[in-house]
């Protein structure tokens, strides 16, 4: 797009929201669609909903329960919750409050909470229940601007203390404000700005402490606006939500796009419920993270490898082999051969069709990868079932996506065109730079950190390094901070290395070496999920990863699928020694970050005993 048609999109998307905020789509959702259905939750195994009348009515109840508490313009108002009606309730309530939602991490320590609730000043906190309401009591004292917390459940483990209250309470004090003063809710949502900010998220904190990324409403307005023009989706979209809520591209996904298309969505509280969720749902589009995608296809596999009939597994195998097939001769633009578009009509009704009807993914229009990179194997595969997998890119710091692939225009090891109105070029260096109005307004408390992220002329430096094809598909090759270069002066991707060796279903995460030594090597841990199944089929009896992970078996098992990654990696890139790690890594262990990123830094000191053995002669 020339600098000429991105200064059209850009003055007309600029002249859709100037002046509004997120809470126009509350009014506008509770006015033009107040009875169709906007939330749909499960309760003692019965599916209940709010419409959007009732949702915005009880954001309403919230706003001036939190106005009660002394909760204004300004204030930061700090959310712990799952994925269910009362997370984006609150969300809503605390932006109708004129405030600003800050959702934590479900898994942080309390020392963690602390350091964000203290950078914000968080005045009120919602939590879900007493495991959240304890983490914070035990830091509460160096958190002086906290004033309240609001518990969803577990409330009367709390009676006496003056700070606690009931999720119940809160809505029956906001309600008898409502009776009292019904000017007020209207009143307060009004103080609003398009610059105040819709939301702060705290950055996962893979190259230090997390900084809090200031998103305003006109950011997130701006990127909406620009989805709308890049992908066509279904009016009241379906979705599902059950990724964290404090990472931006499920908020953006299942909370600010669902606003914009006045949608129904699904929650699934518990992340392991979410493809339960999804038979359910039937979701018209579908955001998960690739190792979301991996254990789904692990899962496939299994099941395929574990069926007795030789004939049906015969069918299942051949099946997948032709949609490989037929996808790289569209990805190399050369025409599907007759005899392989007939092979996948017969196995569109024997095996494609009945698998998306099995996942629940039988009626997606579009299916999204994002947050970390997506290996071009899985996406064929996916693809070859007639479920094409769409990697996008973007940031916290630009409110989610910057480019993506849509329909019809997948190109398989990039992760798509620039939306529009958004800029996307590289630095002298292979940086990817990018600018538009859905770049943050900046690091909240952190002056010097955003006038290094973003330059004079507006252009965000994302960190990542990229190439740009003729047609503006953008690649993702690396990160400059995580660039290994080798004792011979080569510089690899860790990411590419990775993440061919986790094609494997037996193994969770890989955490490449090689920075400054001779050779790469890499530090391998089992996926806990699909260990006992592999074991079962294998003969071998499991009781525990660490264990397992002992058996010779096993490790012949990963050294396979080591061989077959190099056989698919440059030599340079090729890992001559590994070590298989007895325990899984998680959030809470601290190798992961709660978006389920490497800790390089953490992973390196922890285990460096370890890496030292791996490059002893």
């Amino acid at each position: 797009m020339s600098g000429t048609d991105i200064a059209a999109v850009r003055r007309a998307m600029e002249a859709e929201i100037t002046g509004r905020t997120l809470c126009d789509l509350y009014e506008r959702n509770a006015t033009e669609h107040a009875s169709r259905t906007a939330l749909n939750w499960r309760a003692g195994g019965v599916w209940r909903t709010l419409s959007w009348w009732e949702y915005r009515d009880q954001v309403a109840d919230v706003a001036l329960g939190l106005r009660a508490l002394g909760v204004g313009h300004g204030d930061f108002v700090a959310l712990m919750l799952a994925n269910r009606p009362e997370h984006v309730i609150a969300d809503g309530g605390a932006m109708h409050a004129a405030a600003t939602p800050v959702s934590i991490y479900n898994t942080l320590t309390s020392e963690q909470i602390a350091y964000i609730a203290s950078d914000c000043g968080a005045k009120v906190a919602v939590v879900e229940n007493r495991d959240f309401a304890t983490r914070l009591e035990q830091v509460k004292a160096d958190l002086p601007a906290l004033e309240h917390v609001v518990l969803v459940e577990d409330a009367a483990d709390y009676d006496g203390r003056e700070w606690a209250l009931s999720w119940e309470e809160l809505i029956s004090r906001g309600r008898a404000a409502r009776a009292e003063q019904p000017e007020d809710f209207p009143a307060a949502w009004r103080e609003l700005s398009p610059d105040d900010p819709a939301t702060l998220i705290y950055t996962s904190g893979t190259t230090g402490p997390p900084k809090g990324v200031v998103i305003t409403h006109h950011n997130v307005l701006w990127e909406l606006a620009s989805v709308e023009r890049f992908i066509d989706l279904p009016t009241h979209l379906r979705g599902i939500s059950y990724l964290p809520l404090a990472h931006v591209a499920e908020r953006a996904f299942s909370h600010y796009l669902h606003l914009q298309k006045a949608g129904l969505v699904y929650f699934a509280p518990d992340p392991a419920e979410a493809i339960e969720v999804v038979q359910a749902a039937r979701p018209q589009a579908f955001l998960a993270v690739p190792r979301v995608w991996e254990k789904i296809q692990s899962r496939l596999l299994a099941t395929v490898e574990a069926e007795p009939n030789e004939r049906k597994r015969g069918i299942a195998l051949a099946a997948f082999r032709a949609g490989r097939e037929a996808v790289r001769c569209e990805q190399a633009g050369r025409p599907v051969p007759l005899g392989l578009r007939l092979r996948r009509l017969l196995f569109e009704r024997l095996v494609y069709a009945k698998i998306r009807e099995r996942l629940g993914l039988d009626q997606c229009e579009i299916a999204i990868s994002g947050a970390a990179p997506l290996a071009p194997d899985l996406i064929e595969f996916f693809a070859g079932l007639g479920l094409p997998i769409h990697e996008a890119y973007g940031m916290t710091e630009t409110t989610a996506v910057t480019n993506a692939n849509r329909p019809g225009r997948l190109r398989i090891g990039t992760v798509g065109e620039a939306i529009p109105g958004v800029e996307v070029s590289l630095a002298d260096d292979g940086e990817v730079l990018a600018r538009g109005g859905n770049i943050m307004a900046g690091y909240y408390n952190d002056e010097d950190a955003t006038l290094a992220a973003v330059d004079e002329e507006g252009w965000l430096h994302t960190g990542d390094l990229g190439a740009i094809d003729a047609d503006g598909y953008l690649s993702i090759t690396g990160r400059k901070k995580e660039i290994l270069i080798t004792a011979g002066g080569k510089n690899l991707s860790p990411n590419n290395i990775e993440a061919a060796i986790k094609q494997h279903p037996l193994i969770g995460q890989v955490c490449a070496l090689g920075d400054q030594r001779r050779f790469v090597s890499a530090l391998i841990v089992l996926d806990a999920e699909s260990a006992p199944e592999w074991a079962a089929r294998n003969g071998i009896d499991y009781s525990d990863i660490a264990s397992f992970a002992a058996d010779e078996r096993v490790v012949a098992e990963v050294q396979r699928a080591v061989d077959q990654a190099n056989e698919r990696l440059a030599q340079v890139e090729q890992v001559k020694r590994f070590a298989i790690l007895p325990q899984e890594w998680t959030p809470e262990s601290e190798e992961l970050t709660p978006t389920m990123k490497l800790r390089r830094s953490v992973i390196h000191a922890k285990y460096a005993d370890l890496i030292d053995e791996l490059y002893r002669d």
